[in-house]
């Protein structure tokens, strides 16, 4: 059978006896499929039921009586056949609704003919069951493709395969879901086409939402920052743009410019649309247009010159499927392509689609076919595939195909368009449920749908045009971009970030070149790129003011206008003073200028700061810009008593207690050895606050002979000596640093008074101690020159004047350079840079970046800072002025090792001299009645005589070799006495 376009006649099987026979009813009972056939239309049904009646009449008297039973049995069947019987029925009807004369309807046509064929051919598949696919010509009609859809919707149809068109696909829907009959669509990409708002429409193609992301990820991948998009101003072409959008914003690009043409444009509208295209910057256009017009786009491109070198094309789908239709490819279409790139749906190679593609050219030769075999020929292939076996699970499942009125359409008196004939599928939803749960290997891969109704595994073919069409890789939602095939990545665990899956093959671009083009370029409306420039009423030195706005000077101005050089491409540039000169502009301002579009730039001494980044794009920092405190000086004053600052009093009092307590521990440790530490008590205490002041020194005379009180000395030595170093440089930073006039040594004590603050009118300062430092606003004082600044800070908080002020580096090194009396306090509390404004998402904000990096490498950057602020008159200084005191927190681990130290060395000086006593006390309890001799020279009473503190005392004060004496000849005079008493003894005892 062949598609009946005029007549809507059902495509049956291909049999051979499924061709049209005549009605002759009253012959006998007409074939079984070709009743069904007949039956799909009212009229043909009224007409057949009247035939019938009428061949009955004529024939029941000349029958037999077998012959008339056999003719009751079929006659019932025939009747059956016209009401809603329950048994399987022998032929399910099939819609199909799509524009037959398109290049996607050329070659669905071709793809539905052969699943018919199969289907029917298939024993495995609707066994006893014929599918009949009806089809509509939609004719390329919205208002026709909804006539048509009604119509099918009156034959009875249990599913529609189609429409191809987003826009009469999203009509439909809405009939096919209050009807119940689910709508399978194999080209409606639209991603708007969701089952939230239609739940009977299921796309068995993949969403534009998969082919813009894939195009997202080509732009991030060649480096671009904006497109413009090209589209048909349809559902279709809107849709797609909105998916592009919203794709690119994930990337951090834009759709710059959106160009949309209607959908019936002739060449004139389009060669408009391509012309305001071709003003903007961005030459990155993306094309997604219907095929049948697609190709006016390219050509009228090439003779606007517009297909050249620098030019980016890119074309979804649409172009591939062209290209593949055409069984013979033009060279001439293939030169108007040269350099474009091209998405093409991807279907995984197999036998079954090399054997299809084979019986596809088969019929081309046989002049069956008029199309090439594109992707939604394959895709028709297949949804038809879908719905039979959805349909065999359906009848499979005890489902009967039954319809029934709908309550709400009646027919209005004098109406003729008969809506009582639209009936609902009452099996509708379990169908749709059937046709959710398809899981089958088809020619485009594998069929199955996700939780949202879409196909899993979407992926694309990135082709490359040259002399055709040739494959530079693949773009899957698993993997993204890779030249590796998505059916073996989805094999592999999934990982996008490897590089070597993001490469692609070498492109040939637009003007036969290799290098990626950049992109874009500036603007070709004749209007140079607009420079808000701040016009200082000081500070010259960043941006030179001059009655020319094209004559302007300064660091800041020099250099851009040094990395403007560099650039790969001429600049126009054009400056425009903000400000009257007289007062500082405000610098935010001028940043919402460039966010509003009313300054395309910004350039001068403009700090990047947080609030002003959200809502433009800065280049690379070219200087250094963080805010400090600036206060008054004043030189250093003599004092009778300056060598007592460098130590405060509790320092003092530290450092003197230790060397009271160490020259105590050395004298107790030397005393009963050393002859030095000796003497009267006069001598002795005399001795012992010499040794310990002069060691502070390292003038003591007096040695030390004992190990403990070498061991005290050693540690008190060093400990003395970074006292001695500390004192010195403290007390040198003292006599010579000059001295802050106010109490303000930093930040925190900045904030801890209330004293008036200045800062630089219209910068960012003010802000920033308001927003983030909560500083009162009634604490700040707006100054607008150097001037300003000195005659602020002599005044002081008192006179009418400030206390500090708060600004950027490069002004505060110009302000020091000319007044010395004033100095930096505290360290940088903020981090800041200055950078040149654009837009947001401006290619010439990155360029910029490079040649801002060239500048400074190269050293040109460090040469224009010199010719603009290196200054000699006053040399400044970034440290504090201020030398604090020190204190005994910095000193008090020294002290505490030299106290431990003394402490053990005591401790084991008293356990020694404890034992030494124990001693001889033991040999003074032998001879209690002895007078005892301390020294050779002279007799000491005394030392018989150890049960008094004071005789200990007098022990300890006694020399330790004097004891040892006394200790030895006490034992030695004790055993001759025990010697003696023994031979006393002896004679005795013999004599007896």
């Amino acid at each position: 059978m062949r598609f009946c376009k005029q007549r809507n006649l059902p495509i049956s099987s291909r049999k051979k006896n499924s061709s049209f026979p005549v009605l002759q009813a009253y012959k006998g009972i007409l074939p079984l499929q070709r009743r069904h056939a007949i039956l799909s239309f009212p009229l043909e049904k009224q007409l057949f039921r009247g035939i019938l009646s009428h061949a009955v009449s004529k024939t029941m008297a000349s029958m037999s009586p077998l012959f008339m039973i056999w003719f009751l049995v079929g006659l019932s069947g025939a009747v059956g056949e016209l009401g809603d019987g329950t048994t399987k029925p022998g032929m399910v009807n099939v819609g199909v609704l799509f524009t037959f004369n398109s290049t996607i309807g050329r070659a669905a046509m071709v793809g539905i003919q052969l699943a018919i064929e199969d289907v029917n051919a298939d024993s495995t598949i609707l066994a006893g069951t014929q599918l009949n696919v009806i089809a509509q010509d939609t004719n390329c009609s919205g208002f026709v493709g909804t006539i048509e859809a009604l119509r099918l919707m009156e034959k009875k149809v249990v599913a529609v395969v189609g429409p191809q068109s987003s826009g009469i696909g999203h009509v439909i829907s809405h009939v096919v879901t209050e009807l119940h009959v689910p709508l399978l669509s194999f080209a409606a990409t639209d991603p708007t086409l969701s089952p939230l708002e239609h739940p009977y429409f299921i796309r068995t193609t993949h969403s534009d939402y998969f082919q813009m992301n894939a195009i997202a990820d080509l732009v991030e991948h060649f480096g671009w920052r904006e497109v413009t998009a090209i589209f048909v101003d349809d559902d279709y072409g809107r849709g797609g743009v909105i998916a592009l959008g919203d794709a690119l914003a994930k990337k951090r690009s834009r759709i710059s410019y959106k160009a949309g043409f209607p959908p019936n444009a002739g060449p004139t509208a389009i060669n408009d649309l391509l012309v305001r295209a071709n003003l903007m910057e961005s030459r990155v256009f993306v094309v997604h247009v219907n095929p049948d017009t697609g190709m006016n786009v390219f050509s009228l491109a090439k003779n606007m010159g517009m297909m050249a070198t620098g030019y980016v094309w890119i074309a979804t789908d649409w172009l591939a499927s062209t290209l593949d239709s055409v069984v013979q490819p033009d060279p001439n279409a293939m030169s108007l392509l040269q350099g474009a790139i091209v998405l093409r749906h991807h279907t995984p190679d197999s036998a079954s689609k090399r054997r299809f593609t084979a019986r596809w050219n088969a019929m081309i030769r046989a002049g069956n076919a008029s199309s090439g075999l594109n992707s939604y020929g394959l895709y028709a292939y297949d949804s038809l595939w879908v719905v039979a076996r959805a349909i065999d699970r359906f009848l499979s499942a005890g489902n009967t195909i039954n319809f029934s009125a709908d309550p709400r359409l009646h027919e209005a008196n004098g109406s003729t368009l008969h809506l009582s004939t639209l009936r609902i599928f009452d099996g509708g939803e379990s169908l749709l449920q059937q046709l959710l749960l398809t899981n089958f290997t088809g020619l485009t891969g594998q069929i199955e749908f996700d939780s949202e109704r879409n196909l899993i595994r979407p992926s694309y073919d990135i082709l490359n045009i040259g002399g055709g069409p040739r494959l530079i890789g693949y773009w899957s939602n698993y993997s993204g971009l890779s030249v590796i095939a998505p059916e073996i990545l989805y094999q592999q665990p999934p990982n996008t970030s490897t590089t070597s899956q993001q490469q692609l093959f070498g492109v040939v671009w637009p003007g036969e070149t290799t290098a990626p083009p950049r992109g874009w370029v500036f603007p070709n409306d004749g209007k140079p790129l607009r420079i808000g420039v701040p016009n200082r009423a000081s500070f010259k030195e960043f941006v030179t003011n001059s009655s020319n706005s094209d004559d302007l000077g300064g660091f800041c101005i020099d250099v851009f206008n040094a990395a403007i050089k560099l650039l790969p491409y001429p600049v126009p540039c054009s400056f425009v003073l903000i400000g009257d000169g007289s007062r500082n502009p405000n610098y935010d301002e001028i940043v919402n200028m460039v966010a509003r579009n009313e300054l395309d730039a910004a350039v001068g001494d403009i700090a990047i700061v947080r609030n002003r980044i959200k809502i433009v794009d800065f280049t690379q920092p070219y200087t250094e810009s963080g805010l400090v405190i600036v206060t008054r000086v004043r030189g250093s004053s003599s004092s009778a008593w300056a060598f007592l600052k460098p130590f405060t009093l509790e320092m003092w009092c530290a450092t003197g207690a230790f060397f009271l307590v160490v020259g105590a521990a050395v004298w107790i440790l030397e005393h009963r050895e050393n002859p030095e530490f000796r003497g009267t008590p006069k001598q002795q205490i005399a001795t012992m606050f010499w040794f310990s002041f002069s060691t502070m020194f390292f003038v003591h005379r007096e040695n030390t002979v004992s190990t403990l009180g070498r061991f005290v000395l050693i540690v008190w030595l060093f400990v003395v000596l970074i006292i001695n170093s500390s004192y010195t440089a403290s007390l040198t930073s003292i006599l010579t640093v000059q001295q802050l006039s106010s109490g303000i040594t930093g930040l925190d004590s900045l904030l801890s008074t209330s004293d008036p603050i200045g800062y630089q009118e219209g910068k960012f300062a003010r802000n920033y101690m308001i927003e983030d430092l909560n500083i009162p606003e009634s604490r700040l004082k707006p100054l607008n020159s150097p001037e300003e600044y000195a005659k602020a800070l002599e005044l002081g908080p008192k006179g009418g004047g400030v206390a500090a002020i708060v600004d950027e580096i490069p002004y505060v090194e110009i302000l020091l350079s000319v007044y010395c009396h004033f100095r930096i306090v505290g360290p940088e509390f903020t981090k800041n840079g200055w950078g040149f404004a654009f837009q947001r998402d401006s290619p010439l904000a990155v360029d910029l970046s490079t040649a801002i990096l060239t500048l400074s490498e190269n050293g040109d950057l460090q040469r224009i800072h010199d010719k603009w602020l290196s200054r000699t008159e006053c040399s400044s200084q970034d440290t504090d002025l201020e030398a604090n005191r020190l204190s005994l927190s910095s000193f008090w681990g020294l002290f505490l090792l030299s106290g431990i130290v003394c402490v053990l060395a005591l401790i084991v000086y008293i356990i020694k001299t404890s034992c030494q006593y124990s001693k001889f006390s033991s040999t003074e309890a032998g001879k209690s009645k002895e007078n005892v001799e301390v020294s050779s020279n002279r007799k000491d009473p005394k030392l018989s005589k150890l049960k008094s503190f004071k005789n200990l005392m007098h022990f300890v004060d006694t020399k330790e070799e004097e004891i040892d004496n006394v200790i030895k000849r006490r034992l030695s005079d004790k055993q001759q006495q025990q010697g003696a008493s023994t031979s006393d003894n002896g004679p005795s005892t013999s004599h007896a």
